[in-house]
């Protein structure tokens, strides 16, 4: 049994899936530019936000006839905007895997009152996307934050279809190349893979999803902040940093900093590789280990952000008190922060590897995971 602690400790210990990690870069005087005490709708303001907004599109990709708005409320915001404004002309479908794709299952048929065709899968599986009509609407996370499990590939999703994809991509964006020909509508939140701060959404809208808005009413009152058109025409301003409430602009000026510290360590595919090391370093801790395993169950959709992990030792009494017991440990050794499971997910752990995580860190921290688990074990008496 491990009965030291490892020698190497992580320099940064925050793993949490949200707000997540700053840039390695950050400090706060960095933020020094930030256009505070003035009016969003100054020049000055205008300004920031357009630069968000096009820098946005500059590090995602996104095609030059999408329009970008950034909105209140998170990503939660965008998605439940998208919903209230464009669905209820055709029949939807709703695919969930995880909590957050079961809470937009819940917004359209409980409070929409949609007789939407549902479609679920347990916690690390995911639902038969062959099966899905695109000539519906659909609506879907593309990495489920939650259960660790994400969409393999866009081949699914027709090129010819009627119906919208409506996409919550908020631990997607920044870490993972979206198919934006296949995505009507992509929503996220600055506050995951870029570590930005909290309770801001980005809303991206193809041509198809604008002239779905600008031709279709909905039945359903809504409110000021989802309101995205008016007299059946876009409101074009807040595609160009006219946002529909008051942002805040220190907010903004750590995402202008986010986008900047993104170019420097080589844009998206950077960003991607990033990702895609911090998850290798768990995977491969996963491999060497018999007592923990990937949550989601298939390789090829397993997440490189929210890495979602269950204990699977025999000796393991009670499964939920485990698992919180050793994420208290790690905690109380300052060696990772807020990594338990969601609170609706199956007992176990939840460790971000967006590209915001030095790879370094998730090196140091696994070590200290077997003497964490270890511990626990021997705990049980």
């Amino acid at each position: 049994m491990a009965t030291q602690h490892p020698a190497t400790r992580p320099a940064n210990p925050r793993f949490s899936s949200g707000p997540c990690a700053k840039p390695p870069t950050f400090d706060v005087a960095k933020l020094a530019g930030a256009a505070l005490g003035r009016s969003h709708r100054a020049a000055v303001g205008k300004d920031k936000l357009k630069a968000a907004i096009e820098g946005t599109r500059e590090v995602l990709g996104i095609p030059a006839d999408y329009r970008i708005g950034i909105v209140p409320a998170s990503d939660t915001g965008a998605v439940e905007m998208a919903l209230w404004s464009l669905l209820g002309q055709r029949k939807v479908e709703m695919l969930a895997w995880e909590s957050f794709g079961s809470g937009w299952v819940t917004d359209v048929v409980k409070q929409l009152k949609i007789d939407a065709e549902v479609k679920t899968a347990d916690y690390g599986q995911i639902v038969d996307l062959a099966s899905v009509d695109c000539n519906n609407d659909v609506v879907f996370t593309w990495n489920g934050t939650t259960a660790g499990v994400r969409v393999p590939n866009a081949d699914w999703i027709a090129d010819a279809r009627d119906g919208l994809t409506i996409c919550d991509a908020t631990s997607a964006a920044f870490a993972m190349d979206l198919p934006w020909d296949k995505l009507d509508v992509t929503t996220f939140s600055w506050q995951k893979v870029l570590g930005g701060e909290a309770a801001h959404g980005v809303i991206v809208l193809s041509p198809r999803a604008v002239e779905r808005l600008e031709s279709y009413t909905p039945a359903w009152p809504l409110p000021k902040i989802f309101r995205m058109t008016k007299g059946g025409k876009l409101i074009e301003g807040i595609f160009t940093g006219a946002t529909i409430n008051t942002p805040s602009m220190l907010a903004v000026e750590d995402y202008l900093f986010a986008l900047n510290w993104a170019r420097s360590v080589g844009g998206l595919e950077g960003l991607i590789a990033r990702a895609d090391a911090n998850a290798k370093a768990v995977f491969d801790f996963c491999a060497a280990n018999d007592w923990i395993a990937n949550l989601a169950e298939d390789d090829a959709t397993r997440s490189n952000t929210s890495v979602c992990l269950k204990f699977t030792d025999d000796r393991i009494q009670d499964g939920a008190a485990f698992a919180k017991a050793v994420a208290k440990r790690l905690e109380a050794e300052n060696i990772a922060l807020d990594i338990g499971a969601y609170r609706d997910a199956p007992a176990g752990l939840r460790i971000w590897c967006g590209g915001t995580v030095e790879t370094a860190d998730i090196e140091a921290m696994l070590p200290w995971l077997t003497w964490a688990f270890e511990a626990e074990i021997a705990a049980q008496g």
